[in-house]
Order: structure tokens, then sequence, then C-alpha cells
């Protein structure tokens, strides 16, 4: 069995977002802002009749999911294989910080190019493996009449995303990154694949400040 729909949520803002800090798997809590959006974005989820919430276990994954569960009632699930890119030492700088360190790394990550993270954190590769079995798993629990909600991070779910439905990894770049607390929904397609329903949805365009940069 598979579930009837899977929406993959991004966290609210966080003081390091603001400031355009690399986070990575750096447990960072939500501003105020952050809760504020988390709140707004869990009544329009709601709406949806979720029937299971997943979440990573970093705290603004988890107080994102929170919001969602105080209204619907749900059970968060946690999973550390929804968590955020591991960015090892790099946690904490800002991208002009790294630029500036290691401009040949930078570009390499501006170019959509392979590029471990830190000293020894995680290559996008391996965050779309990670992610994407986790989220294969979390399907496959479901039935046609659930809706899944998965609580996470921007670089993780863009990535993990791409990966879980089949698009090749030179077009990943093609798929814009997760402003704070917007989703993507996902839905059973032909042959045991998904398809999207929405991208990045959830308001009007906003900012995207995340570990994620596309420019």
């Amino acid at each position: 069995m598979t579930a009837g729909r899977l929406i993959v949520w991004r966290h609210g803002r966080t003081e390091w977002n603001l400031q355009d800090k690399i986070q990575g798997q750096a447990d960072i809590p939500l501003d105020e802002v952050g809760v504020s959006q988390a709140r707004e974005a869990a009544s329009r989820l709601a709406s949806l009749a979720p029937t299971r919430l997943f979440a990573s276990d970093l705290q603004r994954a988890a107080a994102t999911a929170f919001e969602l569960a105080s209204l619907t009632g749900l059970k968060i699930e946690y999973d550390e294989a929804l968590r955020e890119i591991n960015v090892d030492d790099w946690a904490g700088m800002t991208m002009a910080e790294l630029a500036s360190l290691n401009p040949e790394a930078a570009a390499r990550i501006r170019a959509g190019e392979p590029q471990r993270r830190g000293t020894a954190g995680e290559t996008v590769e391996e965050v779309a493996a990670r992610f994407c079995s986790a989220l294969e798993r979390i399907a496959e629990q479901g039935t046609s009449e659930d809706t899944i909600v998965v609580a996470t991070h921007g670089l993780a779910a863009r990535v993990g995303i791409c990966l879980f439905l089949g698009i090749p990894q030179d077009y990943w770049p093609a798929f814009g990154g997760l402003s704070n607390c917007n989703w993507v929904s996902l839905l059973p397609s032909r042959n045991n694949r998904w398809r999207i329903e929405e991208w990045n949805a959830g308001s009007l365009p906003e900012p995207v400040m995340s570990d994620d940069p596309q420019r």
C-alpha cells in the first residue's frame, strides 16, 4: 500500500536563516517570525485533514510540526533521516564567509557541482539518498486514504524529492528552493510512481533563506 498524498513541509524561519548562516544539522530554534509562519501554515495544512505527521528531530522542524499537531491531535513521529544536510564545521558560517575561506567549494556549490559540505559532512547526493529512502519508507506505511505530512528542511527536501520522483540529477537545479514554511504536495501516479501536485506552495513568493543557495 502507499499513501494518498505526501506533503513535504519546510520549517519556519530561524535567526540563522535571517543572517544567511549555514545551519546544516546545528539545532537552531525558530525565531518569533518562524513560529508565526508555522502556525499560519499549519492552519492551511490542517484543512487537508492529515492522518499522520512525521518530522525531523531537529528543533526547528519539530517545533513547526508541533503547530500542526496542536490543531489536529496527531502524534509527531520523529525520524533522524529527515534532517538537513550535514555541513560539519561549516555550520554557523555565512555564505560570504565560506566564499572567502574556500572560494572553490563555494563556487562549486553555487554551480550545482559535487562538493562535500565541511570537512566530514555530506554531499548533496548522500543527503538525497538518505531523504529519498525515508520518503519511500513513510509512503509505504500509508494507504490511499492517508495524507501524510513530513516536516523537514529545505535542501534535504528539494534533492530528496527529486530523487524520489526519479528525476535525473542534472535537472535538480531546475527545482527552486523552498521558502520557510512552504511545502511540496506529491500524489501517487501510474506504475508506482509519484508526481508533483504543488511545489513551494503555501503563500505568495518569499525569499529563500536556507542552506540551499541557487544564485
